[in-house]
């Protein structure tokens, strides 16, 4: 990316943009089915990825640190003895 002279363009609102925008091509892949170009899935992921990684950068918070804080609130969220099996929000697991 250097070589290109790209950083200047990595503002965070920009990654984030970017970021949304992978992600529909991602999408796109399976728009009309479940079987997609296994090798486009992992062009467009790749794509998606490296816009995570380089707004985290920007941001300057760890990407395995958040992923495991956010893994946290979710087992919080979500106990295992009321989630499993089930994809109820956890606003209503009690239900």
């Amino acid at each position: 990316m250097a070589e290109r002279n790209w950083e200047q363009f990595h503002s965070p609102e920009n990654l984030a943009k970017s970021i949304s925008i992978e992600s529909a091509e991602l999408l796109e892949c399976f728009q009309w089915g479940a079987d997609a170009d296994s090798a486009r899935v992992a062009e467009e992921l790749a794509d998606v990825l490296t816009y995570c990684i380089l707004l985290a950068d920007k941001l300057g918070v760890d990407p395995e640190q958040i992923v495991l804080d956010k893994l946290e609130v979710t087992r919080e969220k979500y106990p295992a003895d009321l989630a499993r099996d089930r994809s109820t929000k956890y606003d209503r697991l009690q239900d």
